[in-house]
């Protein structure tokens, strides 16, 4: 029996960023979903092609204080996350994560679901960067895209 979409993206999750294993990581459960829709309802984003998610976007929207610290390797991801203050003003933007199943690559998907997020959050937020800490090339180059689109300078985390 193979698997359906939703479980595919789970196991390509687990493949990429092996979060179990790192401690340093998010680990995205229903609880870190609901405070990220708390932060801003654009911060998780996915595309259905009618059968299940075939593409996943994660943001968090920090202070740049925060995002520095990072930046730094003086917090992790995970205490990026749980730092981060609700009902504030968002300076820098954290392009988390993007995964998307691998016959749905190349077809512009994450750069719609990451420009269209990241238009709804300047809405209520002023972005001055974007941050990183790409897993892969292609990661990297996602990002690179998408600070050229926004205009907002992309820091990365080495």
């Amino acid at each position: 029996m193979s698997l359906t979409n939703l479980e595919r993206m789970i196991k390509l999750a687990e493949e990429v960023f092996h979060v179990k294993n790192d401690p340093e990581q998010l680990d995205v459960d229903e609880n870190v979903i609901k405070r990220l829709k708390k932060i801003h309802p654009a911060t998780i984003s996915e595309f259905d092609d009618g059968n299940g998610p075939v593409a996943w976007v994660l943001l968090i929207p920090t202070t740049i204080e925060l995002m520095n610290k990072f930046l730094e390797h003086k917090i992790s991801e995970k205490e990026l996350f749980n730092q981060t203050p609700m009902n504030t003003v968002y300076e820098a933007l954290y392009l988390c994560s993007a995964l998307v199943l691998e016959e749905y690559r190349r077809k512009g998907i994450t750069k719609k679901l990451l420009i269209d997020a990241i238009n709804k959050i300047q809405k209520k937020h002023t972005l001055k960067y974007l941050f990183v800490w790409a897993f892969s090339k292609e990661g990297d180059a996602t990002a690179e895209t998408i600070s050229k689109l926004t205009s907002l300078p992309l820091l990365k985390r080495k």
